[in-house]
């Protein structure tokens, strides 16, 4: 399954629109691709071993759940995330998020699929969807980050997508100004699921697509909601995951 997988998306990349910056991201050389072949290697690394269910790098490197998971069970069944968050990657999210640089999605998407490619035995979701903005940040800032990934995702891994899926109820402080007890509270029945799809939620694998996975709690409640509603399984697609420090 992987392999027919990894032979569609690379089909579906070489045919998405022509939209890539003609310099790198990260450096700025004249580049043909969104990041040079130096700063790929040099930066983009496959992560080490992590924690299958939340994807915390593991310092020893095993591949089983953390400790925090098997204390706390979160409501998530695995989690996808294709790099380390920290400089200078973390750029390219700000370029994205707060810069509009709507051509890295691809990138972020095209990566977030070889991660996993390298995870065996991560079953293909049965729908994407994107973490939902609330109405204000998303007339703000003109466009959803998570779904302008999920969009190439969805292409590449031959997964459909439901931009709807998932509806915010009502706007939230922005996690990254809190701290982590007070990001669960403020995303308490902060989500629900569209009415045009709850009844066919119900014992789907739904894979969910954001940028960033910081404490996870943005994630973890939206899918006790989607467990709520009827979902069998959830798994996290993110670009980076924040380590602990």
């Amino acid at each position: 399954m992987l392999s027919r997988l990894h032979h569609w998306s690379q089909h579906l990349l070489a045919h998405l629109p022509a939209v890539l910056p003609s310099s790198c991201a990260l450096c700025g050389v004249s580049n043909a691709h969104t990041i040079c072949n130096g700063c790929s290697k040099q930066f983009f690394a496959p992560r080490g071993g992590s924690c299958p269910q939340c994807a915390m790098p593991h310092e020893t490197g095993a591949s089983e759940r953390c400790g925090n998971c098997l204390k706390q069970v979160p409501a998530f069944d695995a989690t996808i995330a294709a790099v380390d968050y920290g400089a200078p990657l973390d750029q390219l999210v700000v370029s994205l998020k707060f810069g509009g640089r709507l051509a890295l999605a691809p990138m972020f998407a095209s990566m977030m699929r070889d991660a996993l490619l390298r995870s065996p035995g991560i079953s293909l979701p049965t729908v994407l969807a994107p973490v939902p903005l609330g109405s204000a940040r998303l007339t703000q800032r003109g466009f959803n980050q998570a779904l302008e990934i999920a969009k190439p995702l969805s292409r590449m891994l031959g997964v459909a997508l439901e931009p709807r899926l998932a509806v915010r109820l009502r706007e939230t402080a922005a996690q990254s100004t809190l701290h982590p007890e007070q990001r669960r509270l403020n995303l308490r029945e902060a989500f629900t699921v569209s009415e045009t799809v709850m009844e066919s939620l119900r014992g789907r694998h739904v894979g969910i697509v954001d940028d960033v996975m910081t404490t996870g709690a943005t994630l973890n409640e939206l899918a006790a909601t989607l467990k709520r509603f009827g979902a069998a399984r959830v798994t996290n697609f993110v670009f980076a995951r924040t380590p602990l420090t």
